[in-house]
């Protein structure tokens, strides 16, 4: 069934009406030639519900659905994690962010650290965040998901740090961290509702000054294993733990 994503005022419930408009028209219309009476997923990217809807018109600029029902069970976590991802080479952001939305992050923020390689001028983040929440959004309707989860602009190492000293849970892999167990008893130990910050560094790692900085605000490095994984599995590696410890 495809998902679709509307602003919760596009939806009045009361009259159990819902209405799709934008790029997502032209796509039902000429793309999947879906037709009237056909059933789709919606939701407004805020509260996590699914809503399905039977489709009512397609309009010139506008598809007019009816609710059906609202399914109340939703695809998110029960802790919310937010990638603190530093920049990688190349397009691997893309692939980096569509995957952490499919397993499940609520947020997703570049961070530029010291070894990254790439530097973004103002205009040119900009640009790519832009790109990067339309890849966000098309990996939470692939997904199923009840939000969109956001990509923020690119901070700062520092500023990252601050961030995260705010959430519940912070960690940051890093190579030269030891003894797995301490890895499984705080992975394992996350609770629901909890925030969870985490950090995966560049291609280069991280130094020991960004590690000094992160720890002394409360963010713990921990060790994924023998093994040194790249920045693109890095991520995925601790967010599918995550999800396996934390889905009941």
């Amino acid at each position: 069934m495809y998902q679709f994503f509307v602003e919760s005022g596009q939806m009045n419930i009361n009259d159990k009406r819902v209405v799709i408009t934008g790029t997502d028209v032209k796509h039902i219309k000429n793309v999947l030639r879906m037709k009237a009476g056909e059933e789709i997923s919606v939701s407004n990217g805020e509260d996590g519900r699914e809503y399905r809807c039977g489709i009512v018109s397609l309009e010139e600029d506008r598809v007019v659905c009816e609710l059906r029902f609202i399914k109340e069970e939703n695809a998110e976590l029960p802790v919310r994690v937010y990638l603190f991802q530093c920049l990688p080479k190349a397009d691997k952001m893309e692939l980096i962010i569509q995957k952490a939305v499919e397993l499940g992050a609520c947020g997703i923020i570049p961070v530029s650290a010291k070894r990254c390689v790439v530097k973004l001028d103002e205009g040119k983040a900009a640009a790519k965040v832009k790109r990067w929440q339309g890849i966000a959004e098309a990996a939470a309707k692939q997904s199923k998901r009840g939000i969109i989860p956001e990509v923020s602009g690119v901070v700062s190492f520092r500023r990252a740090v601050e961030m995260a000293a705010a959430m519940d849970v912070g960690i940051i892999p890093y190579e030269l961290a030891e003894n797995m167990g301490k890895t499984r008893e705080i992975i394992g130990g996350l609770k629901g509702e909890q925030s969870v910050a985490v950090f995966i560094g560049p291609e280069g790692g991280f130094e020991e000054q960004e590690i000094r900085m992160a720890a002394e605000k409360g963010i713990r490095p921990v060790t994924l294993g023998r093994r040194i994984l790249r920045t693109e599995t890095a991520g995925m590696t601790v967010l599918a733990w995550i999800g396996y410890e934390t889905e009941a």
